[in-house]
């Protein structure tokens, strides 16, 4: 998508990530406080990252019964260079061979993943499942390139997920992070 067609989109992204961000299945339409808290604070950091060089964000959409085309998933990240602004939290993590990969222009940050729970969850390990294809998409574009993203050591869901997908975990010595930080880095080779 372009910047202006994310600007134009920008509340159903908000309504997409509430609805894959939460634990329980809502009612289309219907979001509770907590989750519009978190949609709300999801389309800040949207608009901040879209800011980015290089930024691309990918969508999938359906066709509803009715004609009607709605999100269902999407993946977004940016380039990381040596030089200029980090993603931010990253520069606390990045090891000593991210960060020549990042100076050669071989580094890129896939900042969200947003896809239905049961994609998290059911055939994770498949090529064709959604959250496989695209963050290989998202990365296709950049030849050469490692993926990167931070994941919160208390979400045990989206780290298996991305294990699962594809993800992994640099050496604990290599990492130059420790076992306490409050984000773990993963690699996509």
């Amino acid at each position: 998508m372009t910047r202006r067609q994310i600007d134009d989109r920008i509340w159903e992204l908000g309504e997409l990530y509430a609805h894959t961000s939460s634990s329980e299945p809502a009612e289309p339409g219907f979001l509770d406080p907590s989750d519009r808290a978190g949609s709300d604070a999801f389309m800040l950091r949207l608009a901040g990252h879209m800011r980015r060089p290089g930024f691309e964000l990918l969508v999938a959409e359906a066709v509803r019964p009715s004609g009607a085309t709605v999100l269902t998933a999407c993946a977004y990240g940016f380039p990381i260079r040596g030089t200029g602004p980090w993603w931010q939290g990253l520069d606390g993590y990045l090891p000593e061979i991210l960060f020549r990969a990042a100076v050669s222009g071989k580094l890129f940050a896939v900042a969200d993943v947003l896809v239905e729970r049961r994609v998290r969850t059911q055939n994770l390990t498949r090529e064709w499942n959604l959250a496989r294809r695209l963050q290989r998409r998202l990365l296709g574009g950049h030849t050469g390139a490692l993926g990167v993203t931070l994941v919160d050591r208390g979400d045990m869901d989206t780290y298996r997920a991305l294990l699962a997908w594809g993800w992994s975990c640099l050496p604990a010595e290599d990492a130059g992070a420790s076992r306490f930080a409050p984000r773990r880095l993963l690699v996509l080779r």
